[in-house]
């Protein structure tokens, strides 16, 4: 049997390969004896659109159930933030998710939440690790028979799910503001919620598939431009929302087709929710986030805090401090109000809600924004090199040895979690290496497109030169 690792958020593998039935009964059995050892007792578990969602949930209550635990588990396919936020709403001291979130097709995934609704720690994640045996046992329960032990319990997730977001948003005054949306799903599990809320909305990749006809459903702007260009070449729709397989990430498009990053939804949302709804708290991003976010929390008086890269070290602050808005680079967003979690679906309403506010369409909401902290464009290369050439660039920046890219002379350096150089105090190159492929991802922030391309340029450059 192969080692059972997760990663940032879960672990994930390739279906029939090393994600098979008796590699989730050994995960399972390992979170098992892990919540018996802490006294737990009750999990809800959901799963997403992916290929045998279904079956292995139930391979997973039979697991639970085997070891005496209760399962809440969903009637249909579930987005992780259901997922979460029915953990704080039944009370119940896990949640597991059967999902590989933006992963390729060929992925399915198991990622571990805690009794506040958000992703478990990474200590509690070492302890199920270690817990996990060699192999599976040589049988367990049916879901069937572990419903007849009274384990059981199914609930609609989903209703859930539309219950808190009636009660915490003003959905009538969004659905009367004349906003018309254009939603890609990207065949994830937001599709029932969006259709539910806007039947009226261009719906996009809406169906169950979990082929996702080959695309990783990655929210990202390369993987998207079907929507972009429905947005650019119709001019009917106010903006495009589009969620990922597990519909905990957002990528979202301006009424032009634009591509709006994590970046500058990050600070729409504390624009928003400290002018506008007059919401204070602390700001919490990963070190690949715009420092623009700094610049704004600064002039609000507020805290800003900046975590390594993981949504975890974000959600783990969240549960205990009093933060306004929390994110990452590549999508995954909170606010306060709401769980501790990345939630794809909730951003976008809260977005919604602004523009139905204010009037104002994401363009103008975007220009108030840069009047407070200027223009600015974002962008990143993946760089795929031998792990030799990585490990050598990643080790000429610990010695300090990068002092220009290009012909732009670096002015300060910070370490939280890779290298970011500055060239100006509005212009950065950023350096980080994966830690599970051979890949550099080189972030850049400058004034502009054209600006941020050229300095990716000089960095690959002055990094492999």
């Amino acid at each position: 049997m192969s080692l059972i690792k997760f990663g940032t958020d879960g672990w994930r593998a390739i279906i029939a390969k090393d994600y098979t039935i008796a590699n989730v009964e050994r995960v399972t059995e390992g979170t098992a004896k892990w919540m018996l050892k802490k006294g737990m007792k009750q999990a809800v578990i959901g799963y997403d659109c992916r290929f045998g969602g279904q079956m292995f949930m139930e391979t997973v209550v039979g697991v639970l159930g085997n070891f005496g635990i209760r399962c809440i588990i969903s009637n249909n396919f579930a987005s992780t933030p259901m997922v979460s936020l029915a953990v704080v709403k039944t009370k119940s001291d896990l949640g597991i998710v059967i999902t590989a979130s933006h992963n390729p097709p060929s992925y399915n995934g198991y990622k571990l939440k805690s009794s506040y609704g958000g992703p478990s720690v990474p200590s509690d994640i070492a302890e199920v690790e270690g817990m996990i045996p060699s192999t599976a046992l040589s049988s367990f329960p049916s879901m069937e028979e572990i419903s007849s032990r009274g384990l059981v319990e199914v609930v609609d997730l989903e209703q859930m799910y539309m219950d808190h977001i009636y009660a915490s948003f003003d959905m009538d005054l969004i659905t009367k503001s004349g906003i018309k949306l254009a939603y890609d799903a990207m065949y994830g599990a937001g599709q029932n919620v969006i259709k539910r809320l806007f039947p009226d909305a261009l719906l996009m990749h809406c169906e169950f598939n979990p082929s996702f006809m080959g695309q990783a459903p990655e929210p990202i702007a390369r993987n998207l431009r079907e929507l972009s260009s429905v947005l650019a070449d119709s001019g009917k729709y106010s903006l495009g929302l589009a969620n990922d397989g597990d519909a905990d990430r957002i990528g979202l498009f301006d009424e032009e087709g634009k591509f709006v990053d994590s970046h500058h939804i990050l600070l729409l949302l504390l624009y928003y929710l400290y002018e506008y709804k007059k919401l204070t708290g602390k700001v919490v991003i990963t070190f690949s986030v715009t420092d623009k976010m700094k610049k704004l929390a600064e002039m609000y008086g507020l805290e800003c805090e900046v975590t390594k890269i993981g949504f975890k070290y974000i959600a783990e602050i969240m549960t205990t401090e009093d933060v306004l808005v929390g994110g990452e680079e590549s999508g995954g967003l909170a606010v306060k109000g709401h769980i501790p979690e990345r939630d794809g679906v909730w951003i976008g309403l809260m977005i919604m809600e602004f523009m139905a506010r204010t009037g104002k369409s994401l363009k103008q909401l975007i220009s108030e924004v840069y009047a407070k902290v200027g223009p600015f464009d974002f962008d990143r290369d993946d760089l795929h090199l031998t792990n030799e050439i990585k490990d050598g660039v990643m080790a000429r920046c610990k010695a300090g040895k990068i002092t220009s890219i290009g012909d732009r002379k670096v002015i300060r350096t910070e370490d939280t979690d890779g290298y970011k150089f500055y060239i100006s105090d509005d212009e950065f190159i950023m350096v980080r290496a994966s830690g599970t492929e051979p890949l550099l991802r080189v972030y850049c922030q400058a004034p502009n497109a054209a600006e941020v391309r050229k300095i990716l340029d000089m960095a690959r450059e002055t990094l492999l030169g």
